[in-house]
């Protein structure tokens, strides 16, 4: 994620800033990605500290528009939880933006998402993750750290983040989209199978028997073995992941031997071999920062050649962007 400049005073904004150290009220443009005064705030500003500007009739922001539910206003702490939800979803479609999504001249559908909460005034609700032809379901109750801290020891994952449960679910919106393109479906069946493979059955057969013991060969994760659509899915977060760690490494200002120079645009780079040498790299560089401090690998992946393929794949499609006109 690049980095910004007050608009009164010119010093560093960070993405989700509302205000300056100057006591300027800002609002970012997903548009152009430059933070203005908030004179047009998105309606949702008081209540989820929504920092993107009013675009629609309702005052809501482009990112606020595509949420057709939310949790139940009477209970804070969704509301809270939501928020930080919010937040993530932001990131995730300026990320895309990048690559000419979600813009004004991407005509295509836009997603909906339910952002729901375990919590409601009436008592507990079971609220599952997932996508369904361009509805997406989110659990707000994720962004708790602690429960999703619980959850990814449950499901013994490596990495579980409201930013990669966007980038998940997005993908396969993504799917449905790239899948009206000439080539797309085969492409997709050459390198992550046939998608309409029984659903269900493959899910239970994987919380039933788990990864293959060679999963590491071809798969992200051991979860994008249980379906073609999972495969697609992980991959496609992650190729979002280390994109972002990419440009986010040269905004912040930093270089080094063998990583992009202060001018690299990561989302412009063609070559996904460059791409995905450059995360690598920033991958063990970071891991061994988050250690000196006693934490957990921030990025604890491997890539073989059959993973860069599956994330070259999915490069090549997204940065064709939306069709024009």
């Amino acid at each position: 994620m690049q980095l910004f400049a007050c608009p009164t005073c010119g010093s560093r904004l960070f993405f989700d800033n509302t205000t300056c150290a100057c006591g300027a009220e800002v609002a970012l443009d997903p548009e152009t990605m430059v933070f203005g005064l908030a004179e047009r705030p998105c309606a949702n500003r008081a209540l989820i500290q929504c920092n993107w500007k009013g675009e629609d009739a309702d005052g809501h922001c482009r990112s606020c528009r595509m949420t057709e539910v939310r949790p139940d206003p009477s209970v804070q702490e969704a509301i809270d939880l939501w928020a930080v939800s919010e937040s993530a979803k932001r990131w995730v479609l300026a990320n895309l933006g990048r690559w000419g999504w979600f813009t004004d001249t991407d005509h295509s559908k836009r997603p909906i998402f339910h952002m729901l909460a375990e919590e409601t005034r009436t008592g507990d609700t079971l609220v599952i993750m997932g996508h369904d032809d361009g509805l997406v379901t989110i659990n707000v109750n994720e962004a708790d750290p602690a429960k999703r801290m619980k959850r990814r020891e449950d499901l013994g994952e490596s990495l579980r983040t409201m930013n990669g449960h966007f980038r998940h679910e997005i993908a396969h919106y993504f799917f449905v989209i790239l899948c009206k393109r000439d080539g797309f479906l085969d492409e997709f069946h050459r390198l992550f199978g046939d998608e309409e493979a029984d659903y269900s059955e493959a899910l239970e057969a994987y919380y039933e028997n788990g990864a293959p013991e060679d999963w590491r060969d071809r798969f992200i994760s051991p979860y994008s073995t249980a379906h073609p659509h999972e495969d697609w899915a992980e991959s496609f977060a992650h190729l979002l992941h280390l994109t972002d760690i990419v440009d986010s490494f040269v905004a912040s200002g930093l270089t080094g031997t063998d990583l992009p120079a202060a001018d690299y645009d990561a989302y412009q780079e063609g070559n996904i071999d460059a791409l995905i040498g450059y995360g690598g790299r920033l991958g063990i560089a970071l891991n061994h920062v988050n250690r000196s401090m006693g934490l957990s690998d921030l990025y604890p992946f491997t890539h073989t050649p059959a993973i860069i393929e599956k994330f070259a794949c999915i490069h090549d499609w997204m940065c064709q962007g939306p069709p024009q006109g």
